[in-house]
Parts: structure tokens; sequence; C-alpha cells
């Protein structure tokens, strides 16, 4: 499972036309998952996301967590972080988990960031979606947890 975390101003996510999801500062989260994930990477990465300590305190450090600083979460599917690009011009996507597994697996790690007291707005599994974000920092992570 891979996680592109981003520290953001704002974010929003937009589905022919409508906009299903925006927050305000905290994370956008760009999430792909793999054929070999289960709920420990998910728990994991979601754990991970959640005490991370990449907001500035007021020495100027990044010692404060999204939880710390009351921000929210944008989470978006993205199977496109399987992409391998090693051979020809155009990505195999052969490593990324099928649809089904790979939305049971996303819904699951959006929860556990509830429940870990998190805002989580998303996008729509699935769907073409246009992210709009303004990058605070700019801060900008891949998290991941091997099988």
């Amino acid at each position: 499972m891979r996680v592109l975390l981003q520290r953001v101003k704002e974010a929003s996510v937009t589905v022919e036309e409508e906009v299903v999801g925006a927050i305000n500062a905290g994370y956008l989260l760009l999430v792909g998952v793999t054929h070999e994930d289960t709920e420990e990477e998910v728990n994991w990465l979601a754990d991970k996301v959640t005490g991370l300590r990449v907001f500035e305190d007021n020495q100027e450090k990044m010692n404060l967590s999204i939880q710390d600083v009351s921000g929210q979460i944008l989470s978006v599917s993205q199977f496109t972080l399987y992409g391998d690009t090693m051979k020809g011009r155009r990505p195999a996507f052969t490593k990324a988990a099928k649809p089904d597994m790979a939305e049971t697996l996303y819904e699951k790690f959006n929860e556990r960031l509830r429940s870990n007291g998190l805002v989580v707005e998303t996008g729509r599994f699935g769907a073409m979606m246009d992210v709009a974000l303004v990058n605070d920092g700019p801060v900008t992570l891949m998290l991941e947890k091997n099988a």
C-alpha cells in the first residue's frame, strides 16, 4: 500500500462538476493498493498518517501531528501510484489491486483514520476526478508499508 501525502492549506475533489469532497488545512492523501495488501498495511498506514509530525510548532519545527492542529483529510483513491514505467512508454498497472479489493481496503483505510478521530472527506472511487489543492510548504511524502 502506498500513500502520497501532501500537506495542504485547502483541497477539493470534483466529479462531473460537483464538489464531492473538500477540506481546509490538513492532508491530501492519494492512496494506492496492491495485490498483497491486507488490513495490517491499512492500519499501519492510517496510524502513521495520524501520528506523523509534519506541521510546524511555534519554533517553526515539524513537531505537530494533524490531530495537534485539528487538520482534516481529503483521501483520494489513486491506482496509478502502482504504475510501472520501466519498459516502454505507456505505464503498466499490473501491480495495482483489482477494483473490488482496492475499494474495500481504501474504505477500511478511511474508516481507520476516522476511528483515530480525524475528519475525512473522500473522492469517488473509480470516477474521473479533478483534484485541486494549495500545497503548504510544499510538504510531500511517500508512505509505504510492504506486505
